[in-house]
């Protein structure tokens, strides 16, 4: 992949989120001279934090990040500034919610739990294979998907469990595995069960066919779906959910300590499921790109990063048909990205990125991250665990943060050995 043209707003620079109001501001800078090409002197990071908003005062409808006007977060829908962890909860965070299956992701399918399960368990040297098939029950029928489970051998229970969406069809039985995509060797050698499903057992990436699979389940075959109804993307994300109803009956794993892992179009998927499921303890969103980790207010920025219209353009069956209403009008959404980072507040989010990777946007990528950080300050979180907000951070670096996880891979779009030795050594299920 050609390396991404620099933006007008790119550069050596320092990136800024800030909340204004008329009497008070909240501004969140990291702040740090470490990596610039300047040569100038070092400075520890920074973390600036004026007069924030007091209970019941109004909230901005922005905040600024990069110099551009994004949907504040921290604000209700009345106007309210969003100030304690109870507020975002109960009632924020519903209305986040709200807005992304209205005009991003549609209306999930029925929160119908999995209870049928059918397990077949196989030994190997050092582990145990578990294929199990899940059953599903809708209205209009039952589905199967399929899900491999490798399980190490280890004194009580694994580290801790990666569950990823695979778009590839990759992931066979063999637990001696070691692909960058899968290494299923390394992962179980590291102390961590790994489990997957095929998304084209939920809904097949298929413009013509995305519908057999579960959406029938629960829609009429013969009648169209609302324009509003949730298509490819918010199926795979459901899938994901109906494996973990799975994960919480096993007794060789703890349920407590799983993370939902998706690649480029399966990453927008485990966000998704992530931000609606909160029994995900950790989210990683691998090159997700447009309608993943990239903000969409960006456009393409700068460098020919795919936008929302051209990802609807392109798979007309990911996104309902609702999302159509803002191509080339991203400005008119009322949610952003970084809302969606956001939403996994208080659990880790993971984002990895690839400098070379121009299509999915690193630096928007980026700029999500640092302004998902306010709503985890809510929880005394917000530290992102980078150095520096200049762009671009250090590459080949995990950064670390209480509940956030961030790193800049050199190369172009995928999900390698190198991402996968940031996952692992990453410590996601500990603060």
């Amino acid at each position: 992949m050609s390396t991404p043209r620099r933006s007008s707003r790119s550069g050596d620079r320092l990136h800024t989120v800030t909340r204004v109001a008329t009497s008070s501001f909240v501004a969140v800078v990291m702040c740090a001279a470490a990596g610039s090409t300047q040569g100038a002197a070092q400075q520890p990071p920074a973390l600036v934090s004026e007069t924030a908003a007091s209970a019941g005062a109004p909230a901005p409808e922005t905040v600024r990040i990069d110099g551009e006007d994004y949907p504040n977060p921290l604000r209700l829908d009345d106007g309210t500034a969003v100030t304690t962890t109870a507020q975002w909860e109960d009632r924020r965070r519903p209305e986040l919610l709200a807005e992304f299956r209205e005009h991003v992701y549609g209306r999930s399918l029925p929160d119908r739990r999995a209870e049928d399960f059918e397990v077949t368990s196989t030994a190997f040297a050092g582990g145990t294979r578990k294929d199990v098939e899940i059953r599903v029950v809708g209205p209009y029928g039952t589905e199967s998907v399929e899900v491999t489970l490798f399980v190490p051998e280890t004194r009580g229970q694994p580290r801790g469990t990666f569950l990823m969406i695979d778009h590839r069809g990759s992931v066979g039985d063999d637990p001696r595995q070691s692909s960058g995509y899968a290494p299923v060797r390394t992962i179980l050698a590291a102390g961590y069960a790994f489990a997957s499903f095929d998304l084209d057992d939920v809904a097949p990436d298929d413009s013509r066919g995305y519908r057999r699979g579960v959406i029938d389940l629960f829609h009429r075959s013969d009648r169209a779906l609302p324009a509003d109804a949730g298509r490819a993307v918010s199926a795979w994300a459901w899938g994901a959910s109906r494996v973990m109803d799975y994960l919480q009956t096993d007794a060789d794993i703890d349920p407590e300590r799983v993370a939902v892992i998706g690649h480029s179009r399966s990453g927008k998927a485990a966000l998704w499921a992530g931000a609606q499921d909160t029994r995900f303890a950790a989210v990683v969103s691998n090159n997700s790109g447009s309608t993943g980790a990239k903000l969409a207010r960006r456009g393409s920025g700068g460098v020919g990063a795919e936008t929302v219209s051209r990802i609807n353009g392109a798979f007309p069956h990911w996104f309902p048909q609702s999302y159509r209403a803002f191509n080339g009008r991203e400005s008119a959404l009322p949610v952003d990205q970084h809302e969606l980072l956001a939403l996994i507040a208080p659990r880790r989010v993971v984002v990895g990125s690839a400098s070379g990777d121009s299509n999915a946007d690193p630096e928007g990528e980026f700029l999500a991250y640092l302004g998902a950080a306010p709503v985890y300050e809510l929880y005394g979180l917000g530290d992102t665990g980078l150095s520096s907000s200049r762009w671009p951070p250090r590459r080949d670096q995990g950064f670390r943060g209480p509940a956030m996880s961030y790193h800049l891979r050199s190369g172009g779009h995928g999900l390698t050995a190198a991402d996968w030795e940031v996952y692992l050594d990453g410590d996601l299920f500990s603060r």
